[in-house]
């Protein structure tokens, strides 16, 4: 004569797959913050390439002299970094005592939207 007891170990099927289901949405919840993570590692990239190659230029202007001619006028030209198109542009303005020359250099680019980062420096006689 065999006795069952009423007491048995274990989960029911219900109760499986109800934390099944929780552990999927955990992970897809997991897997949305990798992407716009991702997403965002990528623009923040672009923004570094960005600066990068405006500094450059704002330091070949600062160390030409004073009476160079590429510090009379702006001048355009796009470069391709890490598959991203940048474009740089920068202007030159004297003041009216011709003491001091004011150099912008903005770099603009796009990736999901359009995007601008500026530097300005002053250059002294």
């Amino acid at each position: 004569m065999t006795t069952h007891s009423k007491q048995q170990r274990g989960f029911t099927l219900i109760e499986v797959l109800v934390g099944l289901i929780i552990l999927g949405v955990g992970l897809l919840s997991v897997a949305g913050m990798q992407i716009t993570s991702i997403k965002n590692c990528y623009s923040s990239n672009n923004m570094t390439q960005a600066t990068i190659y405006a500094q450059d230029k704002i330091e070949y202007l600062k160390n030409l002299s004073y009476s160079d001619s590429n510090l009379s006028s702006g001048q355009y030209n796009e470069g391709t970094i890490s598959g991203t198109i940048f474009s740089r542009r920068y202007n030159i303005v004297e003041d009216a005592g011709n003491s001091m020359k004011t150099i912008t250099v903005t770099v603009q680019w796009t990736d999901r939207s359009s995007h601008t980062v500026s530097f300005q420096t002053i250059r002294a006689k």
